[in-house]
Order: C-alpha cells, then structure tokens, then sequence
C-alpha cells in the first residue's frame, strides 16, 4: 500500500481500531494518539509513567537510555505497521515516537518538576518547530524508521538545551 506523508486517512482511526493489531495500541501510544487536539502532545505525556515506573525499579540514566533503543526499534515496526494500515505515513495520531523520544530526555533531565517540566517543553518545542535537520528528515525519511527519526533527533537538540540550562533550574 502507498502511504502518503500528511493526507487524512480514509477512516477515523478508534479504539476499535487499535484493538485489531497490538502494532497499533503501541503506535498510537495505549490511546494518547486518539486525542482530537494535540496528539502528540498527549503522547508525549505517556512518557511520564514509564519514567516514574523505572525509576522506581532503580533504573538510571544509562539504563532508560539502553531501553529507548529496543522501543526505538519495536517503534518502527509498530509505526510502520499502523502508517501502511491506516494508508498515511506519519499520521498525527501515531505517537509512539514521541513516546520513546521523551524517555530519552526525561532520563537525563534534573531530577524534580523545574528539570521535568523544562523537558517536557524543550521536547515538544524542537518536535513542533522542527528546526533543520529535524524537518528535513521529517520530509525526506518516511515510513516507520522515518516517523521515529525525526522525534530522536529532536530529541537530541532538546538534550543539548537541556544540559545548558541545568544549573539554572530552581533545585
């Protein structure tokens, strides 16, 4: 099936919808990406759990950073699976690359709401904007790899930020 970039799909995706394929459940982030405003700000938020969940098993940086890669990687299957379902590449509603995306930042941000917050912000501002290479990429790589690319990568810059503006944070 040909997928295009930023077409609406010929069905409203439901939950009835992310029932039918587990790829689907995990691609539109357990629900978030159902939201009818703000998708992937909403799955964007799914990260928070999971963050709180390990570390409250003790995991630390390092260790959330090590898992992103295997969510990373089940990313692309998921989003890759729901894009040729749905018949639309990077469908608003598939937010589990923002999901893994924020793991990555939150498992370096100052620890405390100043250091979570200023995450959270610096994430959705740089995956919004998409500013070089971020766009680029976002235009150029399609398919599952491609919709979890560009999140990465604004990853990566809301990382940079973040690391900068650390000991500025209230503690």
């Amino acid at each position: 099936m040909t997928t295009s970039h930023k077409q609406a799909p010929a069905f409203r995706p439901d939950w009835a919808f992310l029932m039918r394929h587990p790829a689907h459940l995990l691609a539109f982030g357990f629900g978030s990406g159902l939201a009818r405003k703000a998708p992937g700000t909403w799955g964007t938020l799914v990260a928070y759990p999971l963050f709180f969940l390990l570390l409250a098993l003790g995991a630390g940086p390092l260790l959330i950073s090590l898992l992103c890669v295997p969510l990373f990687v089940l990313g692309v299957w998921a989003c890759q699976k729901t894009g040729d379902a749905l018949g639309v590449h990077d469908y608003g509603g598939i937010v589990w690359d923002e999901v893994v995306a924020m793991l990555l930042v939150l498992a370096w941000a100052p620890a405390g709401w100043a250091g979570w917050l200023l995450a959270f912000a610096l994430f959705r501002l740089f995956d919004i904007v998409k500013p070089w290479p971020i766009g680029w990429f976002d235009r150029r790589v399609h398919g599952g790899f491609g919709v979890m690319l560009d999140d990465i990568i604004a990853a990566g810059f809301a990382l940079a930020v973040q690391a900068l503006l650390a000991s500025w944070l209230p503690v």
